[in-house]
């Protein structure tokens, strides 16, 4: 029976790994970087015309980004904290799958802090960093940590929205997404429910658009990027903040989450044997969501967790549980505002810390999703967000393997529930819990 079981996980996973290579990820790699190179080409010649054209690309592009990022991660955090309910044994399961995630999420933003203090990437030239500090509010550095927590808490529903406080829309879509929760199933919430998850799904056409021509704003940016400053140099300090972020991802996956699992009296090479038809999955199509029903047959099937389990705290991490988006928003914020001559003391890195953990569980699965939340956070400070153009082809290597520590995090995290949970949970409770699938 279980070899039967080992055979339909494998075979499913084929199945999705197949099917999304079928849509053009490899192509989508190759015309990525190519547009990279011939950008950063074209750049180099100081054609006056052809940079100018460059700059208006890239500002376009910068603007769509800023266009879909807010509404895109609010509508994220609203339809999934939505699906969370009072059935039997949610609560109790919900309270643990928090308190892992919180916990692997928080080591994964401290392992990156770490790294990028010990191979401290360099800054790009002077002109670059006079450019970009020049467009930072002279009024940041008066901004007290009580004004600036403050600032989050809204007077104004529609003000977050139109001022890009992307800490404060979370706030308030956190706030909404509990209450369509707890609230009562009525025929009004149901149909309020269904406009939200339309919108949402209109939000995600709007990217797969968007990322369809990115070649051409990866283009722009490069050539925006290289007719400014020497390419060994850019090379050079985005090698360094590459090696911080992928450094942080293996860091978090073959050590801190293995010495969770031992924590709680769980074998990780076992854990992992049995969970890595999903993370080979993940590794593959850079997807959570798409993972999910692979996810879920190698926890149920391989690992044995009971259904209540696997059913409710997978979906919920595949959407909330992001390592790998914590230490990217925190590397790559960090590296922005470095790069803009702001001053990055102790206190202030480990309070982008703390903001990066939060974005991160608040980014809910929405595709590019670390990128916009990094994107929407530097907007919201005045950061200059150019850099964020060229760092768009090296994001497709690292989503990769962000995807998979995420995957393997939200497997961890499902085992430790079911060891702590075991012999606690009514065995017909996982009955009347729907079978997730992935989007």
């Amino acid at each position: 029976m279980a070899d039967q079981n080992d055979k339909n996980v494998d075979a499913l996973a084929q199945e999705i790994t197949l099917k999304s290579r079928g849509q053009g990820k490899l192509r989508q790699f190759i015309l990525w970087m190519g547009a990279l190179i011939i950008g950063a080409i074209l750049g180099w010649q100081h054609i006056p015309a052809l940079n100018e054209l460059f700059n208006f690309i890239a500002a376009v592009f910068t603007r769509l980004f800023q266009f879909i990022a807010i509404p895109t991660v609010s509508l994220a955090v609203i339809t999934t904290l939505s699906m969370l309910g009072a059935k039997k044994d949610t609560g109790r399961i919900f309270g643990h799958a928090v308190v892992y995630t919180l916990l692997t999420t928080v080591c994964a933003a401290a392992v990156g802090l770490g790294l990028f203090l010990w191979i401290a990437p360099g800054n790009l030239p002077l002109d670059v960093i006079g450019a970009g500090a020049a467009q930072v509010p002279e009024k940041l550095g008066s901004v007290t940590y009580y004004d600036h927590f403050l600032s989050v808490v809204p007077n104004n529903i529609l003000q977050p929205y139109l001022q890009a406080n992307v800490l404060s829309v979370m706030f308030i879509s956190a706030s909404v997404g509990l209450a369509f929760a707890f609230m009562p199933r009525t025929e009004n919430r149901e149909a309020v429910l269904k406009v939200l998850f339309g919108l949402q799904e209109l939000l995600f056409t709007l990217i797969k658009a968007l990322l369809y021509v990115l070649p051409i704003g990866i283009l722009a940016f490069a050539g925006q990027l290289s007719a400014q400053i020497e390419a060994g140099v850019i090379v050079g300090a985005l090698g360094k903040y590459t090696a911080v972020v992928i450094g942080g991802n293996l860091i978090q996956f073959f050590i801190v989450i293995p010495l969770f699992l031992l924590f709680r009296g769980l074998n990780p090479v076992d854990v992992f044997r049995k969970m890595s038809p999903a993370v080979a999955v993940a590794l593959f199509t850079k997807s959570s969501a798409a993972t999910l029903p692979v996810t879920l047959a190698s926890a149920e099937d391989n690992l044995k967790a009971h259904p209540a389990v696997a059913r409710f705290v997978l979906p919920i991490c595949t959407t909330i549980n992001m390592n790998g988006c914590a230490a990217f928003i925190l590397v790559t914020s960090l590296f922005v505002m470095q790069n803009a001559g702001m001053e990055l003391t102790m206190g202030t890195m480990v309070a982008w810390l703390f903001i990066a953990v939060l974005a991160a569980i608040g980014n809910a699965g929405v595709p590019m999703g670390c990128y916009f939340l990094t994107l929407s956070l530097m907007s919201s400070i005045g950061a200059p967000i150019g850099l964020l153009g060229i760092i768009l082809p090296i994001y497709t290597i690292i989503d990769m393997i962000e995807t998979a520590e995420n995957v393997w995090s939200d497997a961890s995290v499902c085992a430790m529930v079911d060891h702590d949970l075991q012999g606690k949970l009514d065995d017909s409770s996982g009955d009347d819990m729907p079978q997730f699938q992935g989007a």
